[in-house]
């Protein structure tokens, strides 16, 4: 995570001036080819080298990138177009992970990393190479895939530069929200099953009870995309940290089966909808020219948070036995988040066409 932290500037860089169609490829290539030299990994020097090397190759096709192409490619079908690649996305782990489990009783877990590698490299080399374009101009259409009439240019590019941005108060006030929701939110996803089973629940269901939280994390995002078209991104973004706070109130309570299931809807939802909030909000404010730019820099702050988060309650946990303090202070993160969003005014609004 850090790695690909580290390198989202320069992909973001790229991905503004260039497009994702050449970086994705060469990352969907260099991942294949790093998974195929995990199966054979014998020395655990080199297995570090490759998790650093599947670091770069995140950066390289994950959501950043995907995410600038996005912006740049849709403006009033945004949302849809976010809400359908981080649905495919929410449901990779519902797939993959009973998949992997598969292949490694039948195979033993060299065969099936390998078979996974192969996979990866069928599937993603192909599409990245021949699908991708980088504006919507080069295939004679305007954004949201409407044509280009005769005689007709393409619309002009247009938002603030990176400079506009660092040097305005409300991106940073942007840049703490999220953080302090990271910070909130990743120490309990992560630590959420054995939270669960310090609670009095039997692992089977604390384990069913994570499942579900990636469940609404998918609904989450396909509620936060039509919402999104009614009101303004800064609203949005202030009812997903409400909601996140609410999820953490819940966790204050007795764990009984009723407030487990509220917890996992309201969080699950609130954790999803975060990742299209983001987004939503730097396009709307800062358009798209140099989105891609504008981004990496708030994505280097919450790969930190989200990084450092776990470890914390770890920490936490180890010394004083029990998650009553990471609780109530993923609550006061959360609080924190909702009224930083709430008291920062934008200095004014930029096009995102």
């Amino acid at each position: 995570m850090l790695i690909m932290g580290g390198m989202a500037y320069p992909v973001g860089a790229w991905v503004d001036r260039r497009g994702g169609r050449l970086l994705m490829t060469i990352g969907s290539i260099l991942a294949t080819l790093l998974v195929i030299a995990w199966s054979q990994v014998t020395d655990i020097g080199h297995f570090y080298l490759i998790w650093i090397g599947l670091g770069v190759c995140a950066a390289l096709v994950l959501y950043d990138p995907a995410f600038v192409i996005v912006a740049s490619w849709f403006t009033r079908r945004r949302s849809t177009a976010l809400a359908v690649i981080t649905f495919a996305a929410g449901l990779a782990s519902t797939i993959f992970v009973p998949l992997s489990d598969f292949l490694l009783q039948n195979l033993g877990w060299r065969d099936a990393i390998l078979v996974l590698g192969i996979f990866l490299g069928l599937t993603t080399i192909p599409l990245h190479a021949l699908l991708l374009r980088r504006h919507p101009e080069d295939l004679g259409l305007e954004p949201d895939g409407i044509p280009l009439q005769a005689n007709q240019t393409a619309p002009k590019r247009s938002g603030s530069s990176l400079a506009d941005a660092v040097y305005s108060r409300y991106f940073w006030m942007l840049i703490l929200a999220f953080s302090l929701s990271y910070l909130s939110a990743a120490a309990i996803r992560v630590h959420i099953i054995p939270f669960l089973i310090d609670a009095g629940i039997d692992a089977s269901s604390a384990a069913v009870a994570s499942g579900a939280i990636g469940l609404m994390q998918v609904a989450g995002r396909v509620v936060f995309a039509p919402l999104d078209t009614r009101f303004s991104a800064r609203i949005m973004v202030s009812g997903v940290f409400v909601l996140q706070s609410i999820a953490m109130m819940l966790l204050l309570g007795e764990p009984s089966g009723l407030v487990l299931v509220s917890f996992i809807v309201v969080f699950g939802a609130s954790f999803g909808a975060n990742t299209l909030a983001r987004v939503s909000i730097i396009a709307e404010h800062y358009g798209i020219l140099h989105y891609g730019r504008i981004s990496s820099v708030m994505t280097l702050f919450l790969t930190l948070a989200g990084t450092a988060a776990p470890v914390g309650a770890s920490l936490l946990y180890d010394h004083l036995g029990n998650y009553d303090l990471v609780v109530w202070l993923a609550l006061g993160l959360a609080l924190a988040a909702t009224v930083v969003m709430f008291i920062a005014r934008p200095a004014q609004a930029t096009a995102t066409t």
